[in-house]
């Protein structure tokens, strides 16, 4: 299957906001129209699927798959919507992927932007069509109000086609409940890189939320890792043992028959709660074979934590000499 690249953004688009996994309930009325003005700053319109407004949860905190798919088709379907950005995460959009027509994505391609539970749907999509999406911030992730300027810049870099882009750690980063309270803040000191093994490697980069691929694992919506593969990875704190979760996760993932495939592993930040440091995260990469003689990089700003990347899912990676260069 042949990459599809989508046309990059520019003045004038339109952005429409989809929500598969949770709705706009979760995210405050400050926060969705500073949101609607970042987007506006930079020319662009933004409008909402029909059903990623209502307030109709059921006891689950999320709407029927129907309606979700719905608003993802419809937006892909109509010609003035040049890109789609989901609203936030959740659980459950690995429920969508059976019922996408991948066709029509297929034939009209567009930026899909997300991260967290989004997961399933970038890799579904790019494993299904060849179109290349995007793990980046969501709709709701622009209403925040400080320390917002570097997810800003890496998404306008990514997604108005700057091409190849070199990957620099922020100074510093946060895990705070920033939706809680905006000017409640803690921003703490960035520490740059953890390079748990050195080297240089290239190819495809997939991944994300490490718990939420391993969900795809022997379905037709995980995309192959082909010759030369880059994968990321990140984690969401988990109060069932966190360090032992990411260990098993990964290491599901390191048995899979293709996983031979794989030049090297980008991990994003953990949070705070998790309380895996850098000696345990060495432990737990060097305790899998499978990852004993390829680069792994950690400390990236991208996960659970602020501020984020935008990175392309189908797009291509290289690390070379201590540096990483991304590009759709």
């Amino acid at each position: 299957m042949s990459k599809i690249i989508p046309e990059f953004l520019k003045a004038g688009d339109e952005v429409r906001i989809v929500a598969p996994s949770r709705g706009i309930k979760i995210i405050g009325t400050d926060s969705r129209k500073l949101a609607a003005e970042r987007f506006a700053e930079m020319g662009l319109k933004v409008t909402f699927g029909r059903n990623a407004t209502d307030e109709n949860w059921d006891m689950m905190g999320t709407s029927p798959v129907k309606d979700r798919v719905e608003d993802i088709m419809e937006a892909f379907a109509d010609k003035n919507v040049k890109a789609i950005f989901t609203m936030i995460g959740g659980f459950n959009s690995n429920q969508l992927l059976p019922f996408l027509d991948y066709e029509v994505i297929r034939s009209n391609p567009k930026i899909f932007c997300g991260f967290s539970d989004i997961t399933a749907l970038l890799n579904g999509i790019y494993a299904r069509t060849g179109l290349v999406t995007f793990s980046g911030p969501h709709f709701s992730s622009f209403g925040m109000l400080k320390g917002f300027e570097y997810t800003w810049d890496y998404m306008k870099k990514m997604l108005t086609g700057s091409g190849k882009i070199e990957l620099e750690a922020s100074e510093s980063w946060s895990d705070d409940p920033w939706f809680i309270d905006q000017n409640k803040r803690e921003f703490i000191k960035n520490d740059g890189w953890q390079v748990i093994h050195e080297g240089q490697a290239s190819g495809t980069l997939v991944g994300g939320n490490l718990g939420t691929l391993v969900l795809l694992n022997g379905t037709e919506f995980r995309p192959r890792f082909e010759r030369d593969t880059v994968l990321m990875v990140e984690n969401c704190f988990d109060s069932a043992g966190d360090d032992a979760t990411f260990m098993r996760e990964l290491q599901a993932m390191a048995c899979q028959p293709d996983f031979k495939n794989v030049r090297a592993l980008l991990i994003g930040r953990f949070q705070k709660a998790s309380e895996i440091s850098r000696e345990k995260l060495a432990y737990i990469v060097n305790s899998i074979p499978q990852l004993q003689k390829i680069p792994v990089v950690a400390n990236l700003d991208f996960g659970h934590t602020t501020p984020l990347l935008t990175l392309p899912i189908g797009g291509h990676c290289e690390i070379t000499q201590g540096r990483i260069f991304v590009e759709a």
